[in-house]
């Protein structure tokens, strides 16, 4: 089983301002040539497989490699659950040569498969732009580095600053007083918490912090990396107090997607969101600046705040990579602070992860997010890329969103699950 590699307030952002599966996989997709036409240089043509499906990351990579002169590219776009749902498949089948993907246990696992080559090379040339904490991210079990970041997003509790002047309200230090805000907003007329779990990972979000926050932050990773028991108390006393906390959540959540709950909270219909802050890309830019965030609350003080989820993004070379340099060519590129810079431009909701990026022109959400995350002392990188994705996609989806729709049966969902986690843990 891969080793993860915790991250530490003290050195996470020091020094900084802080699958795709293709349509002949699937049957869906697209192989959308990059703007700008032919490149002037002589590598030939470079694939990428990308989950980036919704309009902003779309657009933003697609920004990002129209300054590729060294190759053509061609983006194969599909939708991020299916990216997510299909990767062991379409790594093992006819792959890109470049792909997007995630850092951490996540990237390990799928090096571990001899499904990515080692770009140590690569990092030689890029290595002294990022922090040793994400160098840490990017390399795999074996000391060798598999992973190129590119950025980063906290996970918080986000409102609209004038509903709330409006309303009297402030961001709760505590979950009694979280409690008592719900209660507020649901008396006030108002949904206390926008949920949606449609998608199936999104509840992954509010499972983990409720466990960092009860459980700590080394119970949680342990869990996830399948040494501890889904049937122990603490996990059940997470999920009890998640039940508690059900009423005031958006109603008919597993019918709702992610974007749907954020239009909700941007449109006032719903007082608050635990989600990541990519939430902004469901903002009008003229209402960015009325968007604002706080950490969720303690539950207990002997963890208080200390831990929260903010997953890296980035890109990775497939194992069956037709054109390798070509490939390694484009890493370089999408590594270099211009191209996280035009990321972070396009999208309000993402920080960038190169240290040398330029962070003189982030929204004060992005300084705000960026802040969050430098003051945290422990950084997980979300249940679906903290646990073997096999478990987090067939274990963990189905179970949180049987959970969701019935929050009442809690021991025979986790004796199921600790059932199953031990068939694919052994």
């Amino acid at each position: 089983m891969a080793q993860r590699l915790p991250i530490s307030r003290r050195n996470l952002l020091l020094g900084a301002a802080a699958l795709g599966v293709p349509a002949a996989l699937v049957g869906c997709g697209s192989d959308t040539p990059a703007p700008g036409g032919t490149a002037s240089g002589n590598l030939g043509t470079v694939t990428i497989g990308s989950n980036a499906s919704d309009e902003i990351p779309k657009r933003s990579l697609e920004s990002q490699v129209k300054a590729f002169t060294q190759a053509t590219t061609k983006i194969n776009t599909v939708d991020h659950n299916t990216f997510q749902e299909n990767i062991n498949r379409y790594l093992r089948g006819t792959p890109d040569d470049v792909f997007t993907w995630f850092a951490g246990y996540r990237m390990q696992f799928f090096a571990e498969q001899g499904l990515a080559i080692d770009i140590s090379d690569v990092w030689r040339e890029i290595g002294a732009d990022y922090t040793q904490a994400f160098k840490d991210q990017s390399t795999g079990t074996d000391g060798k580095q598999y992973f190129v970041p590119s950025t980063y997003y906290p996970w918080a509790v986000f409102y609209r600053k004038s509903l709330w002047q409006e309303k009297g309200y402030a961001p709760p230090a505590t979950l009694d007083e979280f409690t008592a805000l719900a209660r507020r907003m649901k008396a006030d007329g108002i949904i206390p918490i926008a949920f949606a779990d449609k998608d199936g990972w999104p509840a992954m979000g509010t499972f983990d912090i409720l466990n960092m926050r009860m459980n700590g932050y080394d119970f949680h990773i342990s869990l996830m990396g399948g040494k501890e028991s889904w049937t122990d108390p603490r996990v059940r006393r997470v999920f009890d107090t998640w039940r508690g906390l059900m009423e005031f959540h958006q109603p008919a959540a597993l019918g709702r997607t992610w974007q749907e709950a954020g239009q909700s909270l941007a449109q006032k219909k719903t007082g608050m969101y635990l989600l990541g802050m990519f939430v902004a890309q469901q903002f009008p830019e003229a209402d960015l600046d009325d968007l604002d965030f706080f950490t969720f609350p303690e539950v207990d003080p002997a963890y208080g705040t200390d831990s929260i989820d903010a997953p890296i993004d980035g890109y990775m070379l497939s194992a069956k990579a037709k054109n390798v340099d070509g490939a390694k060519a484009l890493l370089k590129l999408l590594a270099q602070p211009s191209s996280q810079n035009i990321a972070t431009k396009l999208d309000p909701g993402m920080l960038a992860a190169s240290s040398k990026a330029d962070t003189s022109g982030y929204s004060a959400l992005q300084k705000r997010g960026a802040e969050l995350v430098s003051k945290a002392t422990h950084i997980a990188q979300f249940l679906d890329r903290d646990t073997r994705p096999d478990f987090a996609s067939t274990v963990m989806i189905p179970s949180l969103q049987t959970f969701v729709g019935k929050p009442d049966e809690i021991d025979p969902l986790l004796a199921s699950i600790e059932k199953q986690k031990a068939n694919i843990f052994r």
